[in-house]
């Protein structure tokens, strides 16, 4: 989705960028030749051999070159948060939660249930993330214990208000989030729900197409909580619980800040 036209000449302004509008024309036709042939090359890299498929198919950029370089410049001259810049730009997101597993409560203690997670029968403690289409992470926190609903977590955060005030945000989410969903149908999009069991093989396959489609769009936030565990202390938090918050938040943040300036 491109951004609104006005949206675009309004952060191509010097105050944004730092730069003259003619200039800032020089600078994006000076990038189109390189930025194209080093894109190309990575994907060369990535298949492993060159491109098959005549040029124009397959998946295509939601920003084009001109927008990343505005995105760039406004970033390095304001410092505006990614997430702002992906409320402007119409970017989709990406929401998840992710559990650590944390010290037990001691005995008897009171809250000490609270920590129980039912499906991984641990104690831990359960952060959310939001992430952009390339994995890049732009949010985190409503850091709960790991035995709260993945919903009940972002409500209390207040996430559902900030959708109310902002209806162009969309956000890709999981099952988890199915009531959220339903109460924002033209801002979420949830996996397909699943036929019952004597529905014809014909929409059984299709609702598995439809999801597997569905889980492909929603890997990179995935790739985003695999990226902060690559920390050996979110792997398995042996510090006070108290703390995990303030710890997750600080690994997520020098990870957001290492990806934005690649």
């Amino acid at each position: 989705m491109r951004p609104p036209t006005w949206i675009r000449a309004a952060l191509s302004h010097p105050c944004f960028t730092g730069i003259s509008q003619q200039h800032l024309g020089d600078l994006i036709a000076e990038l189109a030749d390189p930025w194209t042939a080093q894109h190309r090359a990575a994907l060369d890299r990535r298949r492993g051999h060159a491109r098959r498929r005549a040029a124009g198919a397959g998946p295509h950029h939601r920003l084009a070159l001109c927008d990343r370089v505005l995105v760039t410049l406004v970033v390095l001259r304001l410092q505006l948060p990614h997430q702002a810049l992906a409320t402007l730009f119409g970017v989709e997101l990406r929401l998840d939660g992710t559990k650590t597993q944390v010290r037990r409560p001691r005995a008897h203690r009171v809250g000490r249930r609270a920590f129980v997670s039912g499906k991984r029968k641990q104690n831990t403690s359960k952060p959310t993330v939001c992430s952009d289409a390339h994995g890049r992470t732009l949010w985190a926190g409503a850091v709960r214990p790991g035995r709260m609903h993945d919903q009940t977590a972002v409500k209390t955060e207040g996430i559902a208000d900030l959708l109310t005030q902002h209806p162009t945000v969309t956000v890709r989410i999981d099952e988890g989030y199915r009531g959220l969903a339903t109460a924002f149908p033209k801002q979420l999009t949830a996996p397909p729900r699943k036929p019952p069991k004597d529905a014809p093989a014909a929409q059984a396959a299709a609702w598995r197409q439809a999801r597997t489609q569905q889980s492909s769009t929603r890997i990179c936030v995935e790739h985003a909580i695999a990226e902060h565990k690559q920390w050996r202390t979110l792997q398995r938090y042996l510090g006070r619980r108290e703390s995990f918050g303030e710890t997750y938040l600080a690994v997520a943040g020098l990870v957001s800040d290492r990806a934005a300036r690649r």
